[in-house]
């Protein structure tokens, strides 16, 4: 287990913690979301209008099940978790951090939700969405960090005591 996967809600930071999380580290950093980007030459966005909300879902599966992750750090998308295999995968692949925050600080830092490409069904609340990934991401978690008016350096200084 060579690998730190970080998982959580959009907006938790995932991205930027992992980046800085890599170079503490000397990791490489790896975004999922960035990795289906390429492979369909298209915005997270834009493949959840052309495929759905379950196909982008499938997509998301396939992708990361088709992955090595090697001495990396893993910023998977925050819809990672409905993948079963995904998940399995990603627990046999390294230590699976969740990026805990509250809702009240989520609202803030997503001001519009559908420029991030978030697979959410119409209608669907970030609370509601919230509500319905707390449990999937405390469930795969080797890890809980509590982010929480942390700076992301504070974030990684908080985890690697964790870790150690």
């Amino acid at each position: 287990m060579n690998n730190i996967i970080l998982i959580g809600m959009p907006g938790a930071g995932k991205s930027t913690i992992g980046v800085l999380l890599a170079k503490t580290m000397l990791l490489s950093f790896v975004d999922t979301d960035l990795i289906i980007q390429n492979k369909y030459k298209s915005a997270l966005c834009d493949i959840i209008e052309s495929e759905g909300t379950d196909g982008f879902l499938k997509i998301e599966n396939d992708v990361i099940c088709g992955c090595d992750f090697e001495n990396s750090v893993v910023a998977t998308g925050g819809s990672a978790v409905y993948g079963k295999e995904a998940m399995e995968k990603l627990k046999k692949d390294g230590t699976v951090v969740y990026l805990k925050l509250p809702l009240s600080e989520l609202e803030k830092r997503l001001a519009d939700i559908k420029t991030r490409g978030v697979a959410m069904k119409n209608g669907t609340t970030l609370a509601e969405l919230f509500e319905e990934r707390s449990p999937l991401y405390e469930k795969y978690a080797d890890i809980t960090l509590d982010c929480s008016n942390l700076t992301p350096e504070q974030c990684i200084e908080k985890l690697l005591e964790q870790m150690s």
